[in-house]
C-alpha cells in the first residue's frame, strides 16, 4: 500500500455530522492541516466520501 497525504482545504462548518466525524476520524483538525495515512481501502473510502473537503497526494 502507498502512503497518502490528506490535507483539509475547506471548512466543516455547515456540513453533515457524518462528514464532520469522518474528518475527525482521519485526524484532521483545521484548514491546511495534513496527515499521512496508509492507503488502505478503508482510508480511501473515507477520503472518497469527503473528497470535496480534502486534497489527496501520494507520497
Amino acid at each position: 500500500m502507498a502512503t497518502i497525504k490528506i490535507t483539509q482545504i475547506k471548512s466543516i462548518i455547515d456540513r453533515p455530522k457524518k462528514q464532520k466525524d469522518t474528518i475527525k476520524a482521519l485526524g484532521l483538525r483545521k484548514i491546511n492541516h495534513s496527515v499521512e495515512k496508509e492507503g488502505t481501502p478503508q482510508i480511501l473510502g473515507m477520503v472518497a466520501k469527503i473528497s470535496h473537503l480534502v486534497q489527496v497526494e501520494e507520497v
